[in-house]
């Protein structure tokens, strides 16, 4: 007696389809996080740069934002001669996927040495 297999390629992929599409959702939300990552670096380093340089906090903060993510909070402090600058920024997901489970935030931070007033 002979088998008959037709259909069986077909319940392999329907199986296999959901744990590819985590798969492939699993490696936006990384890219996601990691491009958030580096920017929120560079946004810190600008600031720290920035306010380093004698400008304001305000005017160094809003450099800073031009980097930074959406919805980023920078804060500039100076303690004995270095400024501190912090970035924490919300992960969103490619294309506002995640939108709404924006609860993980990465946080930056970058000191710099002030620089002598004449």
């Amino acid at each position: 007696m002979r088998r008959d297999e037709s259909g069986a390629v077909t319940a392999e992929t329907a199986m296999a389809l959901p744990l590819i599409a985590i798969f492939a959702l699993s490696m936006a939300w990384l890219v996601s996080l990691g491009i958030t990552d580096v920017r929120a670096i560079d946004a810190a380093r600008e600031t720290a740069r920035a306010a380093a340089r004698s400008d304001s906090s305000g005017e160094a903060t809003s450099l800073g934002r031009r980097v930074a993510p959406d919805g980023s909070r920078i804060s500039v402090s100076r303690v004995n001669g270095t400024v501190v600058a912090r970035v924490s920024s919300p992960v969103r997901g490619p294309a506002g996927l995640f939108g709404r489970l924006a609860a993980f935030h990465v946080t930056a931070e970058a000191v710099a040495a002030e620089e002598p007033t004449w």
